[in-house]
């Protein structure tokens, strides 16, 4: 799922946002989070032991996610996101980490209210999707 259909005037979120500054920001918000808090161990654990890399594509991939730059599939190609995931046993528990560690994100960078509410139905659809094994 994209959220790239505009809102207001044309507007994008990746816009709403305040562009990539605050893209960026999001994404060191939520490993900084996953990485420091036990409540995230879950989802934490299904990474690397360094955050760089994983840091920096999904900055490049929410970046057109939210209807900016493509810079992902400009370096990478098309996502294959469920594809990519697949080797990493998701569950209802890990999506619910990733999805309170993204929205504790959208707190702390200040997410404006009226476009909170989209963001995270669009979070929640496509961290489901990432599901790949039952509970």
């Amino acid at each position: 799922m994209q959220v790239d259909e505009p809102q207001q005037a044309g507007a994008t979120p990746y816009e709403l946002l305040g562009g990539e500054p605050v893209v960026f920001a999001l994404v060191d918000a939520f490993y900084d989070l996953m990485d420091e808090t036990p409540e995230y161990y879950g989802v934490r654990k299904l990474h690397p032991a360094s955050l760089d890399g994983s840091r920096e594509k999904l900055k490049m991939y929410l970046s057109g996610w939210l209807g900016g730059p493509n810079l992902y599939i400009e370096a990478f190609g098309h996502p294959r996101l469920r594809a990519r995931h697949l080797p990493f046993a998701i569950g209802v528990a890990e999506r619910d980490q990733w999805l309170a560690c993204m929205f504790s994100a959208m707190e702390q960078v200040g997410v404006d209210e009226a476009l909170k509410p989209r963001l995270q139905e669009a979070f929640f659809g496509t961290a489901d999707w990432m599901r790949n094994k039952d509970d």
